[in-house]
């Protein structure tokens, strides 16, 4: 039988690979009318939230990342689709620096949001303005009101402000509300699994973070609470920006207006969503969407 060429030996796995990184304003061209009455059109640039240049992360000796550069615009959402193992989880986390907390690793590269380096910033606050929802429901043991509160009481966010009304208002925006209104102070436990992640992601939002990662959140829920999160994630990025990781790609082309396919720790292609799926000017990505490997 023969080898894969993406089942390659680890040393053999890192060759070099072609990275096809577009900017947003390469996605994104937004016509607007060139002056009163005018028929010829300029473009409007679109703002990056965040963007990394040159990333590269090492586990001790292993690099599991290889010159990551890629833009997020703002109010939009990203997915990073690849097959397990690619290193897209991995790069999610070094969007708000989650990975700090494990030993003998090492970050290469920057990571600027709104221009502005989050290495040089202190941790708690990226982590507040970059919110985070893992691949599994985890609540709080807790009620489901103290769960909600738990981030703003934290950050000192409740000086002057009511903490019931942060607790509906973030559970309006994660479409929980009309469920969990009536049992604020029962166990979180007490909630369904998709009801848990809704609630995760209310947490997020309390404390109004500009942008959200999810790290597969629909993995473990059914379909019925898998499209109630794509639903609450399509009427989100109009308040922040978003960037998710899928193993389902059918998830990443109802929700994302860019994908960015990973493979062996590189970037393969970044482009809009619909480009990805019908017409990848990588052969990998071609590869990848139509089941050859994966």
């Amino acid at each position: 039988m023969s080898t894969s060429p993406y089942m390659l030996p680890e040393k053999a796995r890192h060759q070099d690979a072609p990275s096809h990184g577009l900017s947003i304003n390469d996605m994104f061209p937004t016509a607007i009318p060139h002056s009163a009455g005018a028929t010829t059109a300029v473009l409007q640039p679109l703002t990056a939230k965040m963007k990394t240049e040159h990333v590269n992360f090492y586990y001790g000796k292993f690099q599991a990342l290889h010159d990551i550069s890629l833009e997020f615009a703002s109010n939009k959402v990203t997915a990073l689709i690849g097959p397990s193992g690619c290193g897209k989880s991995t790069f999610l986390r070094t969007l708000n620096r989650i990975n700090e907390t494990l030993r003998d690793t090492r970050l290469e590269g920057s990571i600027t949001l709104d221009g502005e380096n989050i290495l040089d910033k202190d941790v708690t606050e990226i982590r507040r303005r970059i919110g985070m929802v893992f691949q599994r429901p985890n609540p709080f043991p807790k009620s489901i009101y103290d769960n909600i509160i738990y981030g703003p009481k934290i950050n000192g966010m409740l000086k002057g402000k009511n903490a019931a009304e942060i607790v509906e208002k973030s559970l309006r925006r994660a479409a929980l509300w009309d469920e969990a209104k009536d049992k604020l102070h029962e166990s979180a436990y007490a909630l369904s699994g998709g009801q848990q992640q809704r609630l995760c992601i209310a947490r997020a939002l309390a404390v109004d973070p500009e942008m959200l990662l999810l790290d597969e959140p629909c993995s473990a829920l059914d379909p019925i609470a898998t499209a109630k999160i794509e639903d609450l994630l399509v009427g989100l990025k109009s308040q922040c920006t978003i960037v998710i990781v899928t193993h389902n790609m059918q998830q990443a082309a109802r929700v994302a207006d860019t994908t960015g396919f990973f493979l062996l720790g590189r970037l393969i292609e970044h482009a809009k969503t619909d480009i990805i799926f019908k017409n990848p000017s990588k052969k990998e990505t071609e590869d990848y969407i139509t089941g050859r490997f994966g």
